[in-house]
């Protein structure tokens, strides 16, 4: 994962909902899904192991995430647990044939929580972390990021 999608990633969770998380979670574990991809054609080991370890981890969070109050939280670790058997079977086989099943599962799910999320009404879910504004200013085709609220409590509560 590149460092500008990292930071892309770390903006869009400190101003997500709880569902737009989730939603942030599949992409991620997309994301890396396709690092392993491209570290499998290129021969780099590594980097593979350490693409499917990171995949791993997001679904990790995704199955800790899980509310069993709710009806499709059985059926989510079902799934969850599936991917993560078949993230293992590619990294023993080597294999880019299990990434593909993996990626089968995550998307319609990635789909179905982007929906949800575009209903949620929830704040962010963290309260007190930098407001950021981004537009075109001051600049032919250039985004400018402005950062607010740099209080000395920024990431505490009093």
């Amino acid at each position: 994962m590149t460092r500008e999608k990292k930071q892309e990633f770390t903006l869009r969770i400190s101003q997500a909902n709880p569902t737009e998380l989730v939603v942030i979670l599949y992409e991620m574990l997309l994301c890396y899904l396709e690092d392993g991809r491209t570290a499998l054609e290129q021969g780099e080991d590594n980097e593979f192991r350490e693409a499917i370890r990171k995949a791993k981890g997001c679904l990790g969070e995704l199955m800790n995430s899980l509310n069993f109050k709710y009806e499709p939280a059985p059926a989510l670790l079902s799934l969850y647990g599936y991917c993560l058997r078949k993230l293992t079977a590619a990294e023993l086989k080597r294999s880019e044939e299990p990434l593909g099943e993996a990626e089968k599962v995550i998307i319609p799910l990635k789909n179905a929580f982007q929906q949800i999320a575009g209903k949620n009404s929830a704040g962010p879910v963290m309260n007190n972390s930098q407001t950021v504004y981004a537009g075109l200013t001051y600049g032919r085709n250039t985004l400018t990021e402005n950062m607010a609220d740099q209080g000395a409590n920024r990431g505490m509560l009093a």
